[in-house]
């Protein structure tokens, strides 16, 4: 009888499974027209929010509107980028170069957007390159990278590239451990040798111009994430710090033995004004800093030596350490900038740090013992209290301004929502899948805008349509401005993205470029009106300045060029509104075409290696009467006595 009755038990809990299944189908249709109301927005209008998406290993950074999931821009930042020529033509070349050569590709990470006050101020948005360390800063009126500055002595720079909130610095960490200065050593003897640099960069706060102020020359831990203090904790930053048992080998292993690591509490205005006394060292170190001039439309390298480093047990009373759970990843501040969130990657509890506990601690000298002549303040003596929330893998939180924190869990693939001050978990809800970092818009700054979030997932499977062994990861936005949170939409994205910034549209859309001014293109070789279109011959070298409007080229007709020339074609757009740029690709050309846009001059090189009539022509759709935007060149033999000659509609010049 018992037997029988567990039997009915259970085919009646199955029922129960599958009738709760079938009601959940049934509700999720009336939800799903619920929730696509909530993201849809009716042709013609905008989205309420940007989201500026790292593209990993695309090197490059997106931009989506919110709440749509519209993907509107790629940003190239770090990688060539065909599509509109940027790292291939000749304006923007200089900005791949690098201390290694230039170097075409790069892995993006972490944007962070400007600040004034702790606000966002929507200037400009800064990312880090994790593979050959860099910073690029990218204006947010042009949607263009305007500068980029390689950091030297440094590994791995993914704690990255966070600002304070006066945008007073950027920081870029050190992942990878290295000898510091470079040299060659046996890789088993790192111990106590290697070092993990974090450099501090500071931003002019007119022009937004960068410059290394000074790098801390820290232990060689791993260092991994990192974020400012704000308000009360103004003037600190933060770094988890993993691997310090200083393993080389098998570290999924063998950086997993202590029990715990660290978080790295950094003073940087007392490191700032060391610095302005004198302090500091002069050290090696190579690096190209990068910067492209709107005026002359022109990037140029400049090539530095030598920066400060700051041993920091030199400067008392500005770096410590906090035990933190084994292997942490993310560190986060909230916006009253009192709680410093760190947690383990493989433990289910946050560890909330209180800045004023951190501060009692050390005017307490409540140390446990040193790392590396760094003191280590006592885990009891700093830590606030625990978030206990029973996921697995906690990796970043981000903040809503109403009192609630929000951390991914990558393992339990899940979003948990806990509330500051109780530390209690109030909502969890899954993610689809793995997700790694999420998105409040302002999350990173006193005044967040807690009515969206979005986590980046970092697997897809089965939630699009496939498209062969590699998809697309996959983002998904939550309403989180009621009690619970709601997933509203899943939407897929470019590259592989880790951290993203987001920001009310508002704020800078009216601000946004709509074409360059033609009367202040200063570019060396533009032409700004037809007349100025012309043809001139420099022993092998042959410039075409070339015009571009609706819908032909001035000239389009460039006879004399021979084989073996170095023709460089210069192409101005001499269109003065918004939305018409105009493309230029030459056949043979061993390059990307170029989309210049409206008052802009772009230049491409092209080196024929045959006789005959070549053309080139428009390549982004202008006008009804696109497809006749072409031109031809003639090229003929190498000692050829062609006369060099062009034309518009018939009308030869020499």
């Amino acid at each position: 009888m018992k037997t029988i009755q567990k039997l009915l038990l259970g085919l009646g809990a199955g029922l129960l499974l599958i009738g709760c299944g079938n009601n959940s189908k049934s509700d999720s249709g009336a939800m799903a027209s619920s929730n696509a109301e909530k993201v849809y927005i009716a042709p013609g209008e905008h989205d309420e929010f940007y989201a500026f998406m790292s593209g990993g290993y695309s090197g490059n950074l997106t931009v989506y509107g919110l709440p749509s999931g519209r993907m509107f821009k790629e940003i190239p930042v770090f990688s060539q980028f065909p599509t509109n020529g940027y790292g291939y033509s000749e304006e923007t070349k200089a900005m791949l170069n690098t201390s290694y050569g230039f170097v075409p590709w790069g892995d993006s990470h972490h944007p962070d957007i400007s600040q004034t006050n702790g606000k966002l101020d929507g200037r400009w948005i800064f990312i880090n390159e994790n593979n050959t360390p860099r910073i690029a800063r990218i204006s947010l009126e042009t949607f263009e990278t305007e500068e980029i500055i390689e950091i030297p002595n440094s590994a791995g720079n993914h704690a990255s590239s966070y600002v304070t909130e006066n945008t007073e610095y950027v920081v870029a960490g050190t992942r990878f451990a290295v000898p510091n200065p470079q040299k060659d050593m046996p890789i088993d003897e790192m111990k106590g040798e290697f070092k993990g640099p974090l450099t501090f960069i500071k931003v002019d706060p007119e022009h937004g111009h960068m410059e290394i102020d000074f790098q801390i020359n820290m232990p060689g831990f791993n260092y991994d994430l990192s974020h400012p203090g704000r308000d009360k904790s103004h003037g600190w930053f933060f770094f988890t710090s993993y691997n310090t048992e200083e393993a080389h080998s098998m570290l999924e292993v063998n950086a997993s033995q202590n029990d715990k690591d660290f978080i790295a509490a950094v003073n940087w205005m007392k490191i700032k004004e060391y610095v302005e006394n004198g302090g500091g060292t002069e050290v090696a170190g190579t690096y190209a800093h990068n910067i492209y001039d709107e005026s002359t439309m022109m990037a140029t390298t400049e090539m530095k030596e030598g920066v400060t480093s700051v041993d920091p047990r030199d400067v008392p009373g500005a770096v410590y350490y906090m035990p933190v759970p084994k292997s942490p990843h993310g560190i986060d501040v909230n916006p009253t900038g009192e709680y410093i969130i760190g947690n383990g990657k493989l433990s289910t509890q946050l560890s909330v740090y209180s800045f004023a506990k951190i501060e009692e601690a050390i005017k307490n000298k409540d140390f446990d013992g040193d790392a590396y002549g760094i003191p280590i303040l006592k885990f009891e003596s700093v830590l606030e209290g625990v978030v206990d929330s029973g996921g697995l893998g906690p990796l970043h939180t981000e903040f809503d301004g109403k009192g609630y924190g929000y951390t991914s869990f990558f393992i339990s693939s899940e979003v948990v929502k806990w509330e500051v001050g109780t530390w209690k978990v109030v909502d969890r809800q899954p993610s689809f899948y793995s997700v790694g970092h999420l998105t409040i818009p302002g999350g990173n700054s006193r005044e967040p805008f807690g009515k969206y979030m979005f986590s980046m997932n970092k697997i897809t499977k089965d939630r699009y349509l496939p498209t062969g062994p590699e998809l697309e990861h996959s983002a998904q936005l939550y309403d989180i401005s009621g009690d619970k949170m709601q997933l509203l939409l899943d939407f897929p994205t470019h590259g592989e993205p880790h951290y993203a910034a987001a920001i009310p549209a508002d704020l800078i859309k009216s601000k946004s470029k709509k074409y360059y001014d033609l009367e202040e293109n200063n570019h060396k070789y533009a032409a700004k009106n037809e007349s100025e279109g012309r043809v001139e011959r420099k022993g092998n070298e042959v410039h075409i300045y070339t015009t571009t409007v609706r819908s032909h080229f001035s000239p389009d007709n460039i006879e004399g060029v021979k084989v073996g020339d170095k023709v460089y074609f210069h192409v101005t757009n001499l269109e003065q509104d918004f939305d018409v740029p105009h493309g230029f690709a030459m056949i043979g050309a061993n390059t990307s075409e170029i989309l210049v846009m409206p008052g802009q001059t772009k230049t491409i090189i092209w080196e024929p290696k045959r006789e005959g009539v070549w053309p080139f022509y428009c390549t982004d759709f202008c006008s009804a009467l696109h497809q006749e935007m072409q031109g031809y060149v003639r090229v003929s033999a190498k000692n050829s006595d062609t006369k060099l000659r062009w034309s518009l509609d018939d009308e030869w010049k020499e």
